[in-house]
């Protein structure tokens, strides 16, 4: 028997069961064809603008067209610039601003056209499973924000570091012959690239809930160096060494002083590298340093400062002494007369001379300054490893000595007649130190560590040639023709003697007219006195 309506055989299971999925099918399809007809009739009447339900972070672009939705997004990043943004920084400190300050932008603005495309491409099945995604939610798209990553590395490096706790070694100070020593304390600072990813990806990996924001940044401990234990150790004498500054001036003695007051107290951990120059820089009056005597150009000026080489050459000795680490040392242009050829250490600013020295041993050492009875003393103190049976002395050997063979003479108009500044010569000198080491009383090692080579320098003279009398002026011609100092010294001192006396004589003759005056006056005075009395009746 066959079925009227697929012509199967009656009774036959499997072809029944056949027919009832093809009349199934059938009866989906027609409401299939309803829905997208459906759909359809929807995407054509919101074809220029978005379907309901779709968002944009937290705005809902329902009903809006692209360029709505640009300004609706738009506005809402704007509101967002306004949230506060609290930067925790070093020492439980804090740094407010804004998101806006931190250069917060709207990102991924072509979202927009796969927004309103939703619901709108692809085939009819593409479309009907959009819309009925829709229906069952909301098809939210990321909201992607950047910041200005100049703008914040700039509040993190002006306004966060501010707070920046430096790290404080263990410090000791000597006093009356006894050291004050104080615990250290841990440094914190903030962490500027770490901090600024911190802050980057806060902003940018969607943690951000559109709120106030409070964001800890990354903070670098560093540890002091050293401790009180450390320091306690400090005891041993490495190394000490002085100098005289009693022939100096006023204002000599005073860079000196000032050099060594700078220096004092010092503290090198193992490893650290100490700079003269820049311990005692700058060079000004603010910092205590008067005009004084220098080197410069193989001459001897005025500069602040003056005499600072003194202070060096004191520590290079002591450095040696105390057998560490030389780095740098430059010898001066010219002979220094407070210790032998090739013991001194320059410092120029112009130049760029330093002393410098590195803590190679294994522990701290403390440095110590001291100027007394025009004298100036520097003393490392340190923990001594060094075997007491072992000595160590430094020698100066003069290789070559060159004398100055002239003297050089320069006339100067605007100075007057029988002025006359005289600089002295300086003996060129080439030298080596050597380092003498003794184990027992026997010498066990002997060797070069520097070598230096110092100008020689004429005597100089300044002479003044500015008078209106010819034969002085003639005179002074013929002396500085001569090419001798000491003639122009003579000719010199005879001159300001004749001018002397000159205008002694020329006083003199002056007192003994204004003498006469007064005697004269006086006499006219009584004269007139008595022609009055015997007038009166």
């Amino acid at each position: 028997m066959q079925c009227k309506d697929c012509g199967h055989e009656k009774g036959m299971v499997m072809n029944m069961k056949k027919c009832f999925k093809i009349l199934w099918t059938f009866a989906l399809v027609l409401v299939l064809a309803g829905s997208f007809g459906e759909a359809a009739a929807q995407a054509r009447e919101e074809s220029d603008t978005i379907l309901g339900g779709v968002y944009v972070g937290d705005v809902d672009l329902s009903g809006m067209t692209v360029e709505e939705a640009t300004q609706a997004v738009s506005q809402f990043v704007e509101s967002l610039k306004s949230k506060n943004v609290t930067l925790g920084v070093a020492g439980e400190r804090y740094v407010a601003v804004t998101a806006g300050e931190l250069g917060l932008k709207w990102e991924n603005t072509d979202v927009l056209s796969e927004a309103a495309s939703v619901g709108k491409k692809g085939n009819f099945i593409k479309r009907y499973m959009a819309i009925q995604d829709l229906k069952r939610g909301n098809k939210v798209y990321d909201l992607e924000l950047s910041l200005d990553e100049n703008a914040v590395k700039t509040i993190l490096e002006e306004q966060c570091t501010e707070y920046n706790i430096p790290a404080k070694n263990a410090t000791m100070t000597r006093v009356d012959g006894s050291f004050a020593i104080s615990e250290g304390q841990a440094g914190e600072a903030v962490n500027i690239e770490e901090s600024l990813l911190k802050i980057s990806e806060y902003f940018t990996d969607n943690a951000w809930d559109y709120q106030d924001a409070a964001i800890d940044l990354v903070v670098d401990v560093t540890e002091p160096k050293g401790s009180a234990e450390d320091l306690a150790k400090l005891t041993d004498v490495l190394g000490t060494f002085t100098t005289s500054y009693s022939t100096s001036s006023a204002a000599r003695c005073k860079n000196v002083e000032n050099g060594c007051r700078l220096i004092n107290s010092t503290i090198l951990y193992p490893g650290d590298e100490f700079s003269t120059y820049e311990a005692i820089k700058p060079f000004t009056e603010e910092n205590g340093y008067f005009p004084a005597g220098s080197y410069l150009n193989g001459k001897v000026v005025e500069s602040l400062g003056g005499g600072i080489c003194q202070v060096s050459t004191t520590l290079y000795n002591t450095v040696l002494l105390s057998e560490l680490e030389v780095t740098e040392r430059n010898n001066h242009s010219m002979i220094v007369t407070y210790v032998e050829p090739s013991m001194d250490a320059a410092i120029a600013e112009s130049s760029g001379k330093d002393f410098k020295f590195v803590n190679n041993l294994n522990n701290p050492i403390y440095i110590e300054g001291i100027t007394e009875g025009k004298q100036i003393t520097f003393t490392i103190y340190g923990v001594e490893e060094r075997d007491p049976k072992r000595k160590v002395t430094y020698v100066s050997e003069t290789l070559s000595v060159t004398r100055p063979d002239h003297e050089v003479i320069t006339a100067a108009p605007g100075q007057g007649i029988g002025y006359i500044s005289v600089e002295s010569a300086h003996i060129g000198y080439t030298a080596q130190l050597w380092k003498v080491v003794e184990e027992n009383g026997v010498e066990v090692s002997r060797d070069v560590i520097n070598k230096s080579a110092y100008k020689v320098s004429p005597r100089t003279a300044t002479v003044g040639t500015n008078t209106d009398n010819p034969a002085y002026a003639a005179r002074m011609e013929a002396a500085i023709a001569s090419g001798s100092i000491d003639t122009c010294k003579a000719e010199a001192a005879a001159i300001n003697a004749e001018i002397a006396a000159a205008q002694q004589q020329a006083a003199d003759l002056e007192a003994y007219y204004q003498a006469l005056q007064q005697q004269q006056q006086a006499q006219l005075e009584a004269q007139q006195q008595a022609a009055q009395q015997q007038a009166t009746p």
